[in-house]
């Protein structure tokens, strides 16, 4: 009875019984996510191979990082995969939202086809497009008639890598952008109509305006899922060749789990951290500058 008492005690009271209900996803964010960022940034300062004793070595991961010359051709990488993406991954997508939006014919069946890649599985992508990209039985090179090894050429790794990620996250971006399109008043393009604005005017000086802050908000989670892009590389390239689709996530993992070096690893997630932070803050502080208020 006096469990009972306590139990009815707690859940009458609305503020214990929201930390009651809360408790569980802070207890999972707490061990999975906190406690390992926390170790993983004391690991850093440290080598360890997962047999020997850790022994603290201060901030020469660090320096050894920014010391190689593969750890500037990966970021570079990064850097080219994310900007790449990000830029192609918005663009697209807005303009088969807009086209969509028209109400052209079959436009409900386009809209889910462009979804389904983006909730297809990355292994179930990986092995169709690894086909589509064989040199000899490849569809790419059938339809081009062309003989380019696509994944395995050193030109022509990376940009395949990309049009693989533009290709999956087209329909969730195309969602977005069609969502903030219904909520567009018609009343406005009727009124760019009516003053002869060319249907380009109308996309540069209504439409993009009032999707700015979509189109914000696409740019930030685009750019930052590209920067923390692993298993498509994991997949179908194994950061090579020669290092030309090799990333910065890519690279934690090798380190971590091929040459057991703990504290680089960690070393280098710091560095992915600082750099993804950096960019979004950037991001944020353009805000104002970017997106268009109507107020």
């Amino acid at each position: 009875m006096k469990f009972q008492n306590l139990l009815q005690n707690i859940f009458n009271n609305e503020r214990i019984a929201g930390w009651v209900f809360i408790l569980p996803a802070l207890l999972g964010t707490l061990i999975f996510i906190v406690i390992p960022v926390i170790c993983s940034f004391g690991l850093s300062f440290t080598k360890w191979d997962l047999l020997n004793p850790i022994r603290f070595v201060g901030l020469d991961n660090y320096k050894e990082i920014f010391s190689e010359a593969l750890f500037f051709k990966i970021f570079w990488n990064t850097v080219v995969f994310a900007i790449s993406t990000s830029v192609l991954g918005v663009i697209i997508p807005l303009i088969l939202a807009c086209i969509l939006n028209s109400k052209i014919r079959g436009s409900e069946f386009y809209k889910t086809a462009y979804f389904l890649p983006f909730i297809t599985p990355m292994i179930v992508i990986g092995v169709v497009w690894e086909w589509i990209f064989d040199p000899n039985i490849g569809l790419l090179n059938h339809i081009l008639h062309l003989h380019i090894n696509w994944l395995y050429d050193t030109h022509f790794a990376m940009p395949a890598l990309i049009i693989v990620s533009v290709w999956k996250l087209i329909g969730y971006n195309m969602v977005i952008f069609l969502s903030s399109l219904s909520g567009i008043s018609q009343s406005m393009f009727e009124a760019a109509k009516i003053d002869g604005a060319t249907p380009f005017q109308t996309f540069k000086n209504v439409t993009i305006p009032l999707l700015s802050p979509s189109i914000f908000f696409v740019v930030i989670i685009t750019a930052i899922s590209s920067f923390q892009v692993f298993d498509l590389i994991y997949l179908m390239t194994q950061g090579g060749p020669l290092d030309s689709t090799n990333v910065l996530v890519y690279a934690i993992y090798k380190n971590a789990f091929e040459y057991f070096n703990i504290g680089k690893a960690s070393a280098i997630a710091y560095v992915l951290f600082f750099i993804i932070l950096v960019l979004t803050l950037v991001q944020w502080s353009l805000r104002k500058k970017l997106v268009y208020n109507e107020d």
